[in-house]
């Protein structure tokens, strides 16, 4: 039986790095500067997809098997396989290390979720338990899931999904016992409820904008290269076309800032200048947490409207609706974060995760054939996850780079779209630096 949960979250260390950690900044900010002058020169109009219109389709068959209604249904019954599977450890197992319900839901959902939608798209869409239910609710009383009893309020936007998400990292990450069953099963029981009365309230539809995790993978799935046209075919694609294509909502500033200021905090957290303020400051953890919380998603929101705002500014834009235009830029970056931080946890703690969930009442069975599964520490090596972190996080931001140059082009008159767009790269340029440090230092 595996042993006790691994402390994956710091693999890496400023040891690894291939380079100093001052030459691998001023290299990630040169990078960010290079990038900048050379779209400047050399990208002078709009090329990205707004309109989901691009890509070229995927062969015929593959199209035709995942548009069947059964493959439809049996990734639905999948989901809630899974979900069943996981109450059972939830409900029924015991409330101790073994348990897998922490794993599963820290580690295999909310971690893996991010690669898994930038492989294959806005997974959890398909799979979503909490969907499905209502599909077949409707079903039974014969009646249209995408009709709630009023329609749903366009200014709602991704506000709701923010929301939601802001609760899931205080419990990830400040909540108290938040390893134990009562605190994740009094979390889990309130988003079901929230999600079904959302869903009885304004149809199918509401998932789209206020399922925090349906909201997540579809923001990370816009970056996958396979996709969908707006007439529905299943093409490959630019990734840059994905999101590029995402429409500007209410509530979509605070959604991705939430995602980057949320994984910064993680960071925050574990640094020793953190770690003695909140033992030393009198105040009870989860209240010094909070606030740490708070203040960083707050930070990271401020910074970006600012720079948005000074963007349009110069850019001779509205300024009001400029941040909401270049909100997609910032997809990439936090991803990025999620993916550079998480990953060693994913390997290690995930499989761990999976030996356990063979047993999830702990009685010594192995249903899944996974219980004597051993942890694999070769897959991750601290200079690996530091050569990944760097990688990832660069090109994260080269990415939010290139997409703030396109919409730019669209947005500031073409005289000014350049000289507008150096907020942006300050921005950037505060990010990447912010990241490595908390990351590396």
């Amino acid at each position: 039986m595996p042993g006790p949960p691994l402390l994956a979250h710091g693999v890496g260390g400023r040891q690894d790095l291939p380079i100093s950690l001052t030459e691998l900044v001023v290299g990630a900010v040169l990078a960010l500067v290079i990038t900048f002058l050379a779209l400047g020169a050399h990208w002078r109009r709009p090329l990205l997809d707004t309109d989901d219109e691009s890509g070229r389709p995927v062969p015929v068959r593959l199209a035709r098997l995942v548009d069947t209604t059964g493959w439809a249904w049996g990734v639905r019954l999948l989901g809630l396989a899974l979900a069943g599977w996981l109450g059972v450890a939830l409900l029924a197992g015991p409330d101790t290390p073994q348990n897998p319900t922490a794993g599963t839901v820290y580690v295999l959902f909310w971690v893996g979720l991010v690669p898994l939608s930038l492989l294959l798209g806005p997974v959890w869409r398909a799979l979503n338990p909490v969907r499905t239910l209502h599909l077949l609710a409707t079903l039974a009383v014969r009646r249209d899931p995408e009709i709630g009893l009023r329609p749903l309020p366009p200014r709602l936007g991704y506000r709701p999904a923010a929301a939601g998400l802001l609760t899931f990292v205080w419990l990830e990450l400040v909540a108290p016992d938040r390893a134990t069953l009562p605190v994740i099963g009094a979390w889990l029981a309130a988003y079901l409820v929230a999600m079904l009365t959302g869903a009885v309230l304004y149809g199918a539809g509401w998932f789209d904008r206020g399922d925090p995790f349906e909201v997540l993978s579809a923001l990370a799935g816009r970056l996958a290269v396979i996709g969908r046209r707006i007439d529905g075919t299943l093409v490959w694609r630019n990734p840059l076309d994905g999101i590029a294509s995402l429409a500007p909502a209410p509530g979509l500033i605070a959604t991705v800032t939430v995602l980057l200021g949320s994984t910064m905090y993680d960071s925050v957290s574990n640094a020793p200048f953190w770690l003695r303020f909140q033992q030393g400051n009198g105040l009870p953890a989860p209240v010094t947490g909070t606030g740490g919380l708070v203040g960083v998603i707050g930070t990271v929101a401020l910074a970006y409207v600012v720079a948005t705002r000074a963007a349009a500014r110069r850019g001779h834009a509205d300024r009001s609706g400029t941040p909401r235009q270049l909100a997609h830029s910032v997809v990439p970056v936090a991803v990025a974060y999620l993916v550079a931080h998480y990953y060693s946890l994913l390997v290690l703690e995930g499989q761990r995760t999976i030996a356990l969930l063979s047993d999830p009442l702990d009685t010594g069975a192995n249903l899944l054939g996974t219980a004597d599964w051993p942890v694999r520490t070769d897959l991750v090596t601290p200079s690996g996850i530091a050569n990944l972190q760097l990688t990832v996080i660069v090109l994260g931001h080269l990415l939010g780079t290139l997409l703030a140059h396109d919409r730019a082009l669209r947005l500031f008159p073409p005289a000014e779209a350049t000289r507008g767009q150096i907020p942006l790269l300050v921005l950037m340029v505060a990010y990447t630096v912010a990241g490595l440090l908390l990351l590396f230092a």
